[in-house]
């Protein structure tokens, strides 16, 4: 029974095959605008100017002998206007490589060769004398070869630029994709000792009756549910992205106590739904902390601070006094990513950078909300 629905599945894709085709050929697809803007903005390549009217004259050069009794002024003249009209339609069909225009182009030239004949059957060309019946007959055969072959040259053009607009559009299609993925990856780096060891402080707060385990683990839930739009999005608001910051600093000053002081500045008249890559300032905030803070003995303080000091210029800096910049904070994976993210999402809007302070680091991010006007 199965054999037997796969043969009727296949005879009856058979009948629907495409027929169409063989009185209205060319592609199917029709690029929209947006399409043709994003991936059909190739240049027409000057190349085939140059090969098609070299190979001409060198045709006329070959054959001089032959068109040299009166007519070869004649066959140049045609045979350029015959090879500037077939460039001309087949740059059209190269801005839009349509079905419909390739058939309308090959109708109009069948009929303006049908009406050559018919000029040249009826009325001959009398205005060159020095071109003979048999003469014409072969620039007749010549007119109707060079057309034949435009017709043919048309259809393979348009058959390639529409598999190379849409090979193009696929291309742009599986780029984005691995951007968005790279983004995703690069939002899910959630330090995993971080994780550990604060489900080891709360489990051991948790066996001592600590008073810290409630609230730590109060902050730490807060911290994973406000992480989990991180794997989900392409970007999150100012707000999402302080609240995490927010839970994770509860976190690591339960754990670290007095080592750690911070502060969270929101200046007035700031956006907080503009958009981040999702993470970035838990980035910083975790840089901060595991370059500046723990490595110091005495600890230290963290300052988030964002500030709009002019309309569309959005300035956010994390500071810390703690054991200062060093290396590892400059090129770690982190930073790589975070400025990545920034570019994707920004372009040349925005701009990441450190810079150390007396005692510790500064980390700013200045972020254009709006393009600049040229």
């Amino acid at each position: 029974m199965r054999c037997t629905s796969s043969n009727a599945a296949d005879a009856e894709g058979k009948l629907k095959l495409d027929w169409t085709q063989w009185v209205w050929p060319g592609p199917r697809r029709v690029f929209t605008p947006e399409e043709m803007a994003r991936a059909g903005q190739q240049p027409w390549p000057k190349s085939i100017d140059y090969y098609v009217y070299s190979n001409v004259l060198v045709l006329l050069a070959i054959n001089y002998n032959d068109v040299a009794r009166g007519l070869i002024h004649w066959a140049a003249l045609l045979a350029l206007g015959m090879s500037s009209l077939a460039l001309w339609v087949a740059k059209q069909l190269w801005r839009q490589p349509t079905r419909n225009r390739l058939n309308l182009y090959t109708v109009g030239s069948v009929a303006l060769l049908t009406a050559v004949f018919l000029l040249l059957k009826f009325k001959p060309l009398s205005f060159v004398p020095a071109l003979e019946r048999s003469d014409q007959k072969a620039l007749v055969l010549i007119v109707a070869a060079v057309g034949v072959l435009a017709l043919i040259s048309w259809f393979f053009l348009v058959l390639i630029r529409a598999q190379q607009i849409a090979s193009r559009l696929r291309e742009l299609e599986e780029q984005e994709r691995h951007l968005k993925l790279a983004r995703r990856l690069a939002t899910a780096q959630i330090q995993p000792h971080f994780l550990f060891n604060t489900l080891a402080s709360v489990q051991h707060w948790v066996d001592t009756q600590d008073p810290r385990a409630g609230s730590t683990l109060r902050s730490f839930t807060a911290y994973l549910r406000a992480t989990l739009p991180m794997f989900e999005r392409e970007s999150l608001s100012l707000t999402e992205e302080l609240q995490i910051v927010r839970s994770y600093l509860e976190v690591m000053q339960a754990r670290l106590g007095s080592r750690l002081q911070w502060q969270i500045d929101v200046g007035a008249g700031v956006d907080e739904s503009l958009q981040l890559p999702p993470g970035l300032l838990l980035t910083l905030v975790e840089n901060a902390i595991g370059h500046g803070i723990e490595p110091a003995l005495r600890g230290g303080s963290i300052t988030v601070t964002i500030a709009q000091p002019t309309e569309g210029r959005v300035l956010i800096e994390v500071c810390d006094d703690g054991a200062g910049l060093s290396g590892a904070a400059v090129d770690g994976l982190g930073l790589q990513n975070s400025r990545e993210r920034l570019q994707q999402l920004y372009g040349a809007r925005a701009r990441l950078s450190l810079k150390p302070l007396t005692p510790g680091c500064s980390a700013s991010l200045e972020i254009h909300t709006v393009e600049p006007k040229p």
